[in-house]
């Protein structure tokens, strides 16, 4: 794919969302955390040059590349429906840098079943706070509907950590060393169905009330229960994939790195050279398990409920599945 500017579009992303590669560039900038550093003077000189853009009253001298980096400093840091700063911490662009120190204490070896709890409650804290904090705004969505997604995906999360922690410490036929490597890998089934289980538990509304579904012109045709079921079960799949790298790939490496004359040597440099893998390990999966499936995807109208067939005659039509 070319590396230049596009004609700049306002509120559309650069990269073809249709191509693989094209969304996978495009949620790197949306987790670029050089976005974290803008400073507000920066900000401002953004959102004003993409309001002059809007209206029309922009000089020939700005580029393309100027408004496309406007609009990802811009989208990284303001919420598109209330158009407030988002806390820094909960931003996109934050999930990496903030959230690997947690997943490096998911993965510290001979975790107490205290330490687990912790570390998982902290985890899904973080994550459930992403979620709302960039959640769709466009229509209210009740606190209640977000603290049960909270509570049950930290009482899965610490529920299957704690309880593979304890069948395998009472496991006779493996010796200490296959223990501790097994343990290693515990949190993986906890983070997956835990964020699998806030996602059923945060959207399962929209199996009943069903989610817009609109044509090719960007003009909404109904609600379809048919379109909620294949974006929920598209999401799901994509938030099981998600921690496997995070959670699989260091383990391996450290397995392998703790065999060496080094961390044998010093000890100490295991902590660095842990945090290090995993920070790698988050900022590559990340993109790469949210570009698999399109967030705007389409769909077969033939597939559709009749009453939707009968407000239009496209064979596709195209559903935000989310994120």
């Amino acid at each position: 794919m070319s590396t230049e500017y596009p004609p700049f579009r306002l509120g559309k992303p650069r990269y073809d969302q249709s191509t693989f590669e094209g969304r996978l560039r495009h949620f790197f900038d949306v987790i670029d955390p050089r976005t974290l550093f803008t400073s507000k003077e920066k900000l401002q000189s953004c959102i004003k040059l993409l309001d002059d853009f809007d209206k029309g009253r922009i000089p020939p001298t700005v580029s393309d590349r100027e408004l496309w980096e406007a609009q990802k400093i811009k989208q990284a840091i303001i919420h598109p429906d209330t158009g407030e700063k988002i806390f820094m911490p909960f931003r996109m662009s934050g999930f990496v840098p903030f959230g690997s120190p947690m997943v490096v204490g998911l993965l510290l070896p001979n975790q107490t079943i205290a330490t687990t709890v912790f570390w998982q409650w902290i985890n899904q804290s973080h994550n459930a706070c992403v979620n709302y904090s960039n959640r769709n705004a466009t229509s209210p969505t009740p606190m209640s509907r977000f603290l049960l997604g909270y509570t049950g995906a930290v009482t899965t999360a610490v529920s299957i950590a704690v309880s593979l922690n304890v069948l395998i410490k009472k496991a006779n036929k493996f010796s200490p060393a296959t223990k501790l490597l097994i343990q290693k890998f515990v949190p993986f089934p906890a983070v997956a169905c835990a964020s699998t289980c806030n996602l059923l538990l945060m959207r399962n509304s929209e199996l009943t009330t069903g989610i817009e579904i609109e044509d090719h012109n960007g003009n909404v045709i109904g609600k379809s229960q048919v379109a909620a079921r294949k974006a929920l079960t598209e999401t799901a799949i994509t938030r099981m994939l998600m921690p496997a790298p995070i959670l699989v790939i260091p383990p391996l490496i450290m397995s392998m790195l703790e065999k060496t004359v080094l961390l044998k040597r010093y000890p100490r440099v295991h902590l660095p050279i842990h945090a290090t893998i995993v920070t790698a390990c988050f900022g590559l999966a990340l993109p790469v398990a949210i570009a698999i499936f399109p967030q705007y995807s389409k769909i077969s109208t033939s597939s559709l409920e009749p009453e939707i067939q009968k407000l239009t005659s496209e064979k596709t039509l195209i559903y935000n599945k989310g994120l």
